[in-house]
């Protein structure tokens, strides 16, 4: 089947359910837009707050409708806050407890829509239940890369320590990713906790998957073939993939003040640095990290964050750079916070490595923008991305850091970049950038990429039918 709207696959009809934090809303538009170029019927749900954004990425097309869910009140959770991207961690687990108090509006708004599908995420592990006895079909859409789900949320684990997690699950295929560092296995801990007499992360996942009619993962067989092959042997029931979703090339222009200071540039000299809008370095962090980036003698664009209610941005941006550090880097080194439009930076051509927190988008964007990857992985899944990425496909370089708290300094960071940037013409910098344009070419062949969704819509027609 060819990717034309209004197609004989037309007569699918899916509503689309992420969790409400961008990390996850965003892989849900992006196979969104490629299910509706196959000219399936989208219905996308979020809460009012996040709408607007999602309508910048959702493609226009007759075929997709966003509808307005209303999240309900909380104790402690503050009205009008619709996405975890304003919310502490704590209040995040709050607004957990109200998705679970939307059990009536959803079963509504599906009996009204009569779709023969509903794709959700990880938290709504009540709604197979209520599809199922509508008639309707419940996919489970991970977000996450195929490794992390293998290794983290899987069966086997239900209360385990940090020495447990350092160690893979049993039968967990041999590959590069063979145990985990203390401060990693430390941070994976979260998924197992419960809060607010509410079922754990684990406990969400291990229910939806079970009572859900198929799981739909965000990857090949080409990347992630081993962790796929084991959790299929989990649940006994189809595990349909996507292909690992690329990205169409962004609708906008770069603002005007940053394509300038890029273009004076040669090509593929500028360091780019981003984290994403949720993962937050510390102060002693940023001060490795710039410090490290000044050390390589290339011109740079960072973008840092920080939580939202802690302050002023630009203030505390400000405390945390090196004494003298403004001045030493000015004309070749800017450092900025807020929102920037990170696709078309990448995209530019003066930028050519991408220092990141290995978010499995983040990555996509920059094999297919021909950006080298240095990865500095915060937080749960970006581990095991930044494992994937360096071991199994020899494709990127991870930051060298301390086994007991993660600790990295400006030395290793500086060392990473230049192994990928300068270095490249002497191992194993040679062979990283080999492997990072051969999987470019593989994510940018629009017939191998186009098939995954072929193949996806002929899967959920069959079980529909």
């Amino acid at each position: 089947m060819g990717s034309q709207e209004g197609s004989s696959a037309s007569q699918l009809h899916v509503v689309m359910f992420p969790w409400f934090a961008f990390g996850h809303i965003t892989p849900f538009v992006q196979l969104s837009n490629k299910l509706a170029s196959h000219g399936v019927q989208i219905s996308f749900l979020s809460a009012p707050g996040n709408i607007q954004r999602i309508s910048l990425s959702l493609n226009s097309s007759p075929l997709i409708k966003i509808i307005p869910v209303h999240i309900p009140p909380v104790e402690g959770l503050p009205p009008g806050l619709d996405s975890t991207s304003d919310m502490s961690p704590a209040l995040a687990d709050l607004l957990k407890i109200a998705a679970d108090k939307m059990q009536p509006q959803i079963k509504s708004i599906l009996i009204d829509l009569k779709p023969h599908i509903i794709f959700i995420d990880f938290e709504q592990h009540w709604i197979p239940s209520t599809a199922s006895s509508l008639g309707i079909k419940t996919f489970n859409f991970s977000v996450f890369a195929a490794a992390c789900e293998a290794y983290v949320t899987n069966p086997y684990r239900e209360s385990p320590t940090i020495d447990d997690l350092k160690k893979p699950p049993p039968g967990f295929p041999t590959t590069s990713i063979s145990s985990l560092s203390t401060y990693q296995a430390r941070d994976f801990l979260y998924p197992f906790m419960s809060f607010n007499g509410g079922p754990s992360v684990q406990q969400r996942v291990q229910t939806t998957r079970k009572s859900c009619d198929a799981i739909v993962m965000k990857s090949c067989h080409e990347m992630e073939g081993p962790y796929i092959d084991y959790i299929r042997q989990h649940y006994g029931k189809p595990v349909l993939l996507t292909g690992p979703i690329v990205p169409d090339a962004p609708k906008y222009k770069l603002e005007e003040k940053w394509e300038n200071w890029l273009q004076k540039f040669p090509a593929k000299s500028v360091l780019f640095c981003s984290f994403g809008s949720e993962t937050f370095l510390t102060d002693e962090q940023i001060k490795e990290l710039l410090l490290g980036l000044e050390q390589t003698g290339l011109p740079f664009f960072v973008v840092l964050n920080f939580p939202s209610g802690d302050g002023d941005s630009n203030e505390k941006l400000k405390n945390a750079l090196p004494v003298g550090f403004a001045e030493r880097v000015q004309g070749k080194g800017v450092v900025h916070t807020g929102w920037v439009q990170q696709q078309a930076i990448l995209a530019h051509d003066s930028v050519g490595c991408y220092v990141n927190h290995s978010g499995l988008s983040s990555v996509i964007e920059a094999f297919i923008n021909d950006c080298q990857l240095v990865m500095l992985p915060q937080k749960g899944d970006q581990f095991l991305n930044s494992m994937l990425i360096s071991g199994d496909l020899k494709a990127g370089v991870q930051v060298i850091r301390d086994d007991e708290d993660g600790h990295f300094n400006k030395e290793d960071l500086c060392k990473a970049v230049k192994m990928v940037t300068v270095d490249v013409n002497e191992e194993p910098g040679k062979s990283i950038s080999a492997n990072h344009g051969k999987w470019r070419d593989f994510l940018l062949n629009k017939d191998i990429q186009d098939g995954f969704i072929t193949n996806l819509v002929e899967e959920m027609k069959k079980m529909v039918n």
